[in-house]
Parts: C-alpha cells; structure tokens; sequence
C-alpha cells in the first residue's frame, strides 16, 4: 500500500481505528443534507457514493473495506439516508410553504436554484423527484419543491423511495462493482491513502468554494442595486401549480402539436 510521506497520518488502518463506525455515519449524514436540508446542494454526493462503494471493497486490512461491514448495508444504508432526506425536505416545503422561499440571496440560498428546479418539474413533471438525484442542486431544491406545491404524498414517496433505491443503493454498487476491475482494485489498494485524502479533503474544499462563489454573487447583486431578497409574493410566485407533479415528460415538438 502506498504510503504519502508528508501525510503518515492518512494509513487507512489508523483512520478506521479513529473513526470507527462514524465514518458510515458521516457519510449517510452528508447523503441525508443533499436531499433533506436546503444547504445539501453544496455537497458533492455523486463522488461521494461512487467512492464510498469502492472503499467497501475488501482491503489487506479490512475484509469489509474501510466501513467494516457488507457492502450490503452500506448501499443499504446509504439508500435510506436518501430516502429520510426526501421525506424530511418534502415535509419542510409542506409545512413551510412559499414562506419556504422567502430568503436573502447568499451562499446558502439563491432563487435561481429554486426556478432551476422548478424547470425541471416543467419539463419532466413528477419524474422530476427521479431524475433529479442525478442533478447537482436540484436533487436539493426538488423535495421542497413538491412539498410547497403540495404534490400528492403517496405519489411523491413512491418516486422519493424509487430515487433514492436508484441513486444512493444504486451508486454504491456500481463504486463497488467497479473496484473488481484489474487496474482499479490495484488503485485503490495502492493508493487508499491519496482515495480518503482526495474524498475527505475535496469535499470539503468543494462545498467551501461553492460557498463562497454564491456568497460573491449575491454581495455583488446587493452591491449594484438588485433585489436580493425575495418577498412574500415573489416567494408565492415560486410556487407550481399542482397539475404540474401528474403530468409526465413532456417532448420538444409537443407545443406544436396543439
């Protein structure tokens, strides 16, 4: 196993020793933000969940990989992480409503995020709580979306239950699977050390400069005289209209069908 000289701190067995089962947990936790807080939309979960799978794969020092258990419950794990996310960012817009949206633009919160999902709704109608795992921010906007739009709980939980089966269950597996090809595996057994490092330290470093990039916008809005707050009826404005969530996926030449 290779080992970073100016960073011995980093051998794999030393951090499973220090974090134990926590490791699992944060992993789960930062799943859960993506999906069920409105700041998750700075996190990187896609990287995450990949390299998660491959860090479960069988290590000279953990037969479970760096988790200590089944890639099984890993997925299994991580899947319903994202499954509660959704719940949670659906009941957040339910209970809130439009007030939900009544925010100062700033690094945690910008109305373009929420008209982004709100295209994607449009466009792909109730699917949207699907596809959207696979999109960065919008997976993060669209459960409290559905909730302010009040979609219909049944249909919402079964698309929520299907995303997060495809998504979090889904790309754990596929991070595992691919640490049994040849050259893979002999990456990751070699260089375990730079994989946590990168996981670990890239996060971290993408979610502060994700920060700090929407932070700069909306100081530089503020500084030129827009309006960076959005009010009670701009918030309502926010809102879609109910019929949105039943329709399904609409196709370019559909508006010159009619």
């Amino acid at each position: 196993m290779h080992q970073a000289a100016l960073i011995p701190w980093l051998d794999p067995a030393a951090i499973i020793d220090w974090a134990g089962p926590w490791a699992l947990v944060v992993v789960c936790f930062i799943v859960f933000a993506e999906t069920g807080l409105l700041v998750g939309f700075l996190l990187p979960g896609d990287t995450l969940l990949v390299i998660s799978g491959l860090l479960s794969h069988p290590q000279d020092y953990a037969a479970n990989g760096v988790f200590g258990i089944s890639v099984w419950w890993v997925a299994l794990l991580i899947g319903l992480a994202a499954f509660i996310g959704g719940e949670v960012g659906y009941y957040i817009g339910h209970k809130g409503g439009p007030a939900v949206f009544e925010k100062k633009e700033s690094g945690l919160f910008s109305v373009k995020n929420v008209e982004r999902t709100n295209a994607f709704f449009e466009r792909f109608g109730g699917l949207t709580i699907i596809l959207a795992r696979f999109v960065p921010i919008v997976r993060t906007f669209a459960p409290v979306a559905a909730g302010v739009g009040h979609m219909n709980k049944w249909k919402y939980t079964l698309y929520n239950f299907i995303g997060a089966v495809v998504w979090g269950f889904g790309l754990t597996m596929f991070g595992y699977l691919i640490g049994f090809i040849p050259p893979v595996a002999w990456f990751v057994e070699e260089y375990i050390d730079l994989i946590l490092l990168l996981a670990v330290g890239g996060t971290a470093l993408i979610t502060l400069w994700h920060y700090f990039r929407e932070r700069s916008k909306a100081k530089k809005a503020a500084a030129a005289g827009e309006d960076v707050v959005t009010d009670h009826e701009e918030a309502r404005e926010l809102v879609l209209d109910p019929e949105v969530f039943e329709r399904g996926p609409e196709h370019p030449d559909d508006d010159h069908k009619a």
